[in-house]
């Protein structure tokens, strides 16, 4: 272990400055006569300018609603004195297809650093040595080391165990010699994947849509349970879509998934389904909330609501097996059940 006190600000590439012509993600520090004062967030906070003739293509009225100190956005890099450290920026030349991806890249980069800068911190660890021997390299093989991060959720030792480093030792004959051995120590190695694992494991999302159906004909039980199974039938294993009654006439539709976009296009499809089946039947179906991502506090409010309906149904039914309640769908919907004793 190195006897310094190890060092947890590093630059997130390899380059110790930006190319010319390359979009950076900047903050602007403070404004003075010529221009502005930025820092390069992804090159640990280096300086950069932004004169005030590359702000906009337009006539500059006012420099304060141009640029605004705090203000983190997308410049293009005109010129880099590496000797001098002086860098110089243009608001005005940056392009919208370059800001995009400027801040695609940007995002990806300041996960993986974030992850990097605590495994570093709570091992004790160089954040620089920890990007030089793990971090850079996986940018040069996975063109970004987020990529990398992403399999290493699942599978660490493809991607880890092919890391490596050089370390000199003085051999019995005094002789020095270079050995290779693992990038990380298992601490280290320990400590990185179980952050990428924290920070990075997809979490399912809870879609949710709330509607009313109604079916006055006679079996209209019946008729409203196989709109339910329809409704049921337009899942899939990513999105497995659950309908349940409330209390009549509201149902609620769910689904968990991965995907939000394709988890509200199942549902959606459930939705038209169930109300296509219940119209057969001269039966109506309203949407009262369309499919929509819902957090965990949404999800105990329902089961909260629902709870206290099953309450007063239980108080009034009395006699909680009669097939008059399983008649009038009160509770929990049983589709695997459902109409058992119904129908014979």
């Amino acid at each position: 272990m190195a006897s310094h006190s190890p060092n947890y600000e590093c630059r997130m590439y390899e380059a110790k400055y930006p190319e010319v012509d390359m979009a950076v993600m900047i903050q602007v520090k403070y404004i003075a006569d010529m221009g502005a004062y930025v820092s390069l967030l992804e090159y640990n906070n280096i300086e950069g300018m932004i004169l005030f003739s590359e702000l906009s293509r337009r006539r500059i009225r006012s420099i304060s609603s141009l640029i605004k100190v705090g203000r983190i956005e997308p410049v293009m890099v005109l010129r880099v004195d590496k000797e001098k450290g002086y860098i110089d920026l243009s608001k005005r030349r940056v392009s919208e297809e370059d800001i995009q991806a400027c801040e695609e890249r940007y995002n990806k980069s300041k996960l993986v650093h974030s992850i990097m800068r605590h495994a570093a911190e709570t091992t004790g660890t160089d954040l620089e040595d920890l990007y030089i021997h793990v971090g850079w390299p996986l940018y040069r093989k996975y063109g970004h080391a987020f990529e990398a991060f992403k399999i290493i959720v699942t599978d660490p030792d493809s991607v880890l165990s092919t890391l490596t480093r050089e370390v000199k030792e003085i051999g019995p004959d005094g002789q020095e010699v270079t050995k290779v051995v693992p990038a990380m120590t298992e601490e280290v190695k320990d400590a990185l994947i179980k952050n990428i694992r924290r920070r990075m494991t997809p979490q399912p999302l809870k879609i949710r849509a709330d509607i009313e159906m109604k079916c006055f004909q006679f079996d209209g039980v019946l008729h409203i349970k196989d709109a339910m199974r329809k409704a049921e039938a337009a899942g899939n294993d990513d999105c497995p879509v659950k309908i349940k009654l409330v209390a009549p006439p509201l149902y609620v539709l769910t689904t968990q998934t991965l995907d939000k976009e394709q988890g509200i296009l199942v549902l959606t499809d459930a939705i038209t389904a169930c109300s296509e089946a219940i119209e057969q039947h001269k039966g109506k179906l309203v949407v009262k909330e369309a499919p929509r991502a819902v957090s965990e506090r949404d999800d105990k409010l329902l089961a909260e609501h629902m709870a206290k309906l099953r309450e007063q149904n239980e108080e009034v039914s009395g006699d909680e097996g009669s097939e008059e309640e399983e008649d009038t769908g009160m509770g929990e919907v049983d589709l695997e059940n459902a109409g058992h004793g119904i129908t014979e």
